[in-house]
């Protein structure tokens, strides 16, 4: 009797709210077994193991895990534990400490659910549909079992409410990506970038994190009528940086700034002595411009616009009107092309003279034997 006394006097006293600690000892379908030195075995049921739904406590604890338990409650025969307290009692004070820090941490998705995710940190973590990515996802099935680096957006105990964000990670990223490459970003500068989108004004390039302009205007040379006539969204290009607005973040573009220009190897394209056609594009007091090129122009002064005289150019010519000149100078270093259409009146009555004259020597007869005839009539 003794005996007794002593081995039950040896037993721990246990009350509800106690944290201990216990090795499993046996595993059923609805419950695990510990013994934390308590007259009989401490019993865990399936619903204490996790603050997630468990089909089996075996994918919880292994045999012979050692495991810290709340007592839930105590009586001569049996006390009832809880693995999901203890962990959940930390998991909040970890959160409260991660949500207080702004800490990023990683977590794997358990479920998926209608309006998000759902993921296993010693309690119910909850990410919303919006929460998970900075686009819409349509299906979400291909995120479960899949790790997630996490921020805690929103925290309520008593309600038992823990909001997480995968997105919030995403744009925390992105914006120091953002100020990196901005800050690395120098006037002058020529970089890859890939065309994000286009507008009626340009297209905005991306350039690894921020996004920059190329104004319609910096997108060629020559006249362009829409962005889409030049490039194309997610086509890789070359651009020059005009200039960098840190402060609002605003970066201007050039893509023509990276092509040789429409003066470019002018001299290789056309000799002096040359006839080429061209596009009448303005017209001055002093003379017309005139594109033989795209994006080049040549000036006709109004001296070598006519043989006659004129008192204005619009006498004679008007925009947009095509006309042949002849290249009078090539000076490519001042971008400058000297024209004439006075020359090419010249050469071309030259020309006529020539092939008149020409006809006339090989007719075989001149003017007295074409009229002769006629003179010898009145001579009689």
């Amino acid at each position: 009797m003794d005996e007794m006394n002593h081995e039950v006097s040896g037993m721990k006293e246990f009350s509800a709210g106690d944290i201990v600690t216990g090795k499993v000892v046996k595993i059923e379908e609805k419950q695990v077994l510990v013994d934390v030195g308590y007259k009989v075995e401490g019993i865990v049921p399936i619903s204490e193991l996790s603050s997630l739904h468990v089909e089996k406590a075996s994918d919880v604890v292994n045999e012979g895990d050692e495991i810290t338990l709340q007592v839930k409650k105590v009586e001569d025969d049996e006390i009832v534990l809880s693995k999901r307290a203890v962990d959940a009692d930390q998991a909040w004070q970890d959160l409260e400490a991660k949500f207080e820090s702004g800490e990023i941490f990683e977590a794997e998705v358990k479920d998926v659910v209608k309006g998000g995710l759902v993921v296993d940190i010693g309690l119910r973590g909850f990410i919303p549909a919006s929460l998970v990515e900075t686009y819409y996802v349509e299906d979400f099935e291909d995120y479960k079992g899949k790790n997630l680096n996490l921020k805690v957006v929103e925290l309520d105990r008593e309600q038992n409410r823990v909001i997480l964000s995968h997105r919030a990670v995403i744009e925390a990223e992105e914006t120091s990506k953002k100020q990196e490459v901005l800050q690395s970003l120098e006037e002058g500068q020529v970089i890859e970038g890939t065309v994000q989108r286009l507008t009626d004004f340009g297209a905005f390039v991306n350039l690894g994190g921020i996004d920059g302009l190329v104004h319609i205007s910096q997108l060629s040379h020559e006249h362009v009528e829409k962005a889409s006539d030049v490039v194309e969204e997610g086509q890789a290009i070359n651009v020059k940086v005009l200039s960098v607005d840190r402060d609002n973040e605003r970066i201007s573009l050039s893509l023509k700034a990276t092509q040789p220009g429409p003066w470019h190897d002018i001299a290789d394209r056309v000799k002096t002595g040359e006839v080429v056609d061209g596009t009448v594009r303005r017209l001055v007091s002093f003379g017309a411009f005139v594109e033989v090129f795209p994006g080049v122009e040549g000036l006709v002064h109004i001296s070598q616009i006519s043989n006659h005289h004129i008192g204005t150019p619009g006498e004679v010519l008007e925009e947009g009107q095509t006309v042949s000149v002849k290249v009078l100078d090539v000076d490519g270093d001042a971008k400058r092309l000297s024209l004439s259409m006075k020359e090419l009146e010249r050469d071309q009555s030259r020309a006529d003279m020539k092939q008149y004259e020409k006809e006339e020597d090989n007719s075989g007869f001149s003017l007295s034997d074409m009229i002769g005839d006629q003179l010898d009539k009145y001579k009689n």
